[in-house]
């Protein structure tokens, strides 16, 4: 047996280029003069187009794999399902980085090792949604993490940053702690990492009553905690509104949509390749999960006076509406027919959505916070008399988040996936969603009607546009992103369809 591979190249450019512009940019930092420092985000930005344009010609191509090994098992495939994601995270990262090019003013926030770190786990990522056996999406998702965590706090003489990235950190190696004892537990059992042959193993395991059968299902469920994690799943979510508080807006940002996105990936590839044998087992758990996430992270974010923790608990309660579809999916009809691929192209469907109108509200506070830093939801209020156009946007993407009109398209993510939980006839579900989703009208709508409201004070300063082109472009990319999906949602559903299957 031979351990030399064949590495096919043009499989694995998107997270080599963007490891290599991470390198990049490291070095090219240390030799810029502080007034040039911002040549970082340029040559981040030409990096992740670069490969973007990478990830968009595999996409024409056909399926490839490399890292192979002589049972024929691959642990990197780069497919439809991959490629979805991957765009996903670089065109995120784009608007990111856009996003991004204010924080190093006052220079608390090294440029150079921003840059790194932020493309560093946007790799991961890349990685995570390629990986097909357990060890490179362990691997994959702590290159995710690690990162993240710096990012966090990386901004100098701030002790929230710090104390956020010290609980998102701690909170990260315990769920790690137990991903990696499953991990354990199903090699034990099943013999092999391979996610494929893992499925098989889990069946002869299934059939074997006894020890063997509850080792197996304690794995599956140890191995969906660090996921749960990732996705902020309740109870696996206390990380997530201090954290995203205590970061800069624009890391944030990244966390909710391109971290959140990273996770589901691993958690959907896990669900419907690996654990299928085990869906009666995982099925109720996730859908339980969903119906509390959502409740919880709408209900809480009721009592939020801050914008960026509003939006954190929001993001609490879209993981439990992206959650529905994989939780019905392991009903009779979806364990035997082509329903589980339905249901997966549901909740792609909606974090594609989601992804956009997340940005679209984030870069909106990113821009305000940069003349109103408290970020209180109070010091929103009459917004529309300073900065009409972004009060107009910040609405937009509110309602959107909503499901109102006129943003279309969030209503028509939600339609997606409460057809998904109807056609499943998970009813309890269904009800469970409908009340939450009149729960979120309440705090959405409350903040979008206050920016149109005359300002209880006068001493509210006037966004300076100035300088500020990259958050413009920011706002504008995502709102034209929504707006197109809100008339013509085809491409999308097309795509998720295709990488469903």
């Amino acid at each position: 047996m031979t351990l030399i591979q064949s590495i096919d190249y043009a499989a694995i450019a998107p997270p080599l280029i963007l490891a290599g512009t991470a390198l990049v940019v490291l070095v090219v930092d240390l030799f810029l003069p502080p007034q040039t420092k911002r040549l970082s985000a340029y040559i981040s930005m030409l990096g992740t187009a670069a490969a973007l344009g990478a990830a968009a010609w595999l996409v024409s191509g056909p399926t490839r794999r490399t890292f192979c090994l002589p049972s024929g098992g691959c642990s990197y495939v780069t497919d439809d399902y991959s490629l979805f994601f991957q765009l996903l995270f670089l065109a995120s990262l784009l608007v990111v980085l856009l996003l991004s090019v204010h924080l190093f003013a006052d220079r608390r926030v090294p440029p150079g090792e921003y840059h790194f770190l932020l493309l560093s786990s946007v790799s991961g990522m890349l990685v995570l949604a390629a990986a097909r056996d357990l060890l490179t999406l362990l691997i994959a998702l702590e290159v995710v993490s690690l990162p993240a965590f710096v990012l966090v706090g990386l901004r100098r003489g701030d002790p929230r940053g710090a104390e956020s990235a010290w609980k998102f950190f701690l909170f990260s190696v315990v769920s790690t702690a137990f991903t990696v004892y499953g991990i354990a537990l199903l090699y034990g059992v099943t013999g092999t990492i391979e996610l494929v042959p893992l499925a098989h193993g889990l069946g002869h395991a299934r059939a074997q009553p006894g020890a063997m059968a509850a080792t197996a299902a304690a794995g599956v469920v140890l191995v969906l905690v660090g996921f749960a994690f990732k996705v902020a799943a309740v109870p696996f979510h206390f990380w997530a509104p201090d954290t995203y508080q205590g970061a800069p807006v624009p890391v944030a940002a990244f966390l909710s949509v391109a971290s959140k996105a990273a996770g589901f990936a691993g958690l959907i590839i896990l669900l419907v390749v690996g654990f299928r044998p085990y869906a009666d087992v995982w099925g109720p758990v996730i859908a339980v999960l969903a119906a509390v996430t959502m409740t919880v992270g709408n209900v809480v974010a009721l009592r939020q006076w801050h914008m960026v923790r509003l939006l954190a608990w929001s993001t609490v309660a879209q993981a439990g509406y992206l959650l529905m579809p994989l939780g019905v999916a392991a009903t009779a009809r979806g364990r035997h027919g082509p329903f589980i691929a339905d249901a997966v192209e549901a909740t792609l469907t909606y974090l594609g959505i989601y992804a956009a109108m997340n940005l679209g509200a984030f870069a909106c506070v990113a821009v305000i916070a940069r003349g109103r830093p408290r970020a209180a939801i109070a010091d929103f209020r009459g917004l529309v008399a300073t900065a009409p156009v972004t009060a107009a946007l910040l609405a937009f993407f509110l309602t959107a988040l909503a499901g109102l009109p006129p943003g279309v398209a969030g209503l028509f993510a939600k339609v997606v996936v409460f057809r998904a939980v109807v056609d499943a006839h998970v009813t309890w579900l269904a009800v469970v969603a409908a009340v939450n989703a009149v729960i979120g009208l309440a705090y959405y709508l409350r903040v979008a009607a206050s920016l149109f409201v005359p300002a209880t004070t006068t001493s509210q300063p006037h966004l300076r546009w100035a300088g500020e082109r990259a958050g413009a472009i920011a706002l504008a990319v995502t709102a034209a992103v929504t707006v197109v999906l809100s008339v013509y949602p085809q491409p999308l559903l097309h795509a998720a369809g295709l990488a469903a299957r």
